[in-house]
């Protein structure tokens, strides 16, 4: 299950972290963010102790969307080492997701 994130919290979740992060940006109006969270928490399981994930809601966190530039939900960015390596928008199928993080997160 992925963990959720705050703009107050992100900084020490995400940016310092010392595994590679999946960030789901996502709010509770949006039907293809709602389709998308439950891959996304699947996801989250199959890959913990490799890769942490979390989901952050765009109505309650603004500031961090705003700072990576996020005009659109579901967006998906992989951060590793600190830095965002990927940013995907839209509401990504199971092996596309799974693609992106063997691909940035794992390589």
């Amino acid at each position: 299950m992925a963990e959720q994130v705050s703009d107050s919290t992100f900084e020490a979740s995400v940016l310092k972290s010392d595994l590679p992060v999946l960030v789901d940006f996502w709010a509770p109006w949006c039907g293809p963010c709602r389709a998308v969270g439950p891959i996304v928490d699947e996801v989250a399981g199959e890959y913990a102790g490799r890769v942490r994930v979390f989901k952050m809601n765009v109505d309650e966190n603004p500031a961090t969307p705003t700072k990576f530039g996020i005009r659109a939900i579901p967006t998906l960015i992989v951060f590793k080492n600190g830095e965002a390596v990927e940013q995907r928008t839209g509401a990504l199928p199971k092996d596309q997701i799974i693609q992106l993080l063997e691909s940035k997160a794992l390589a």
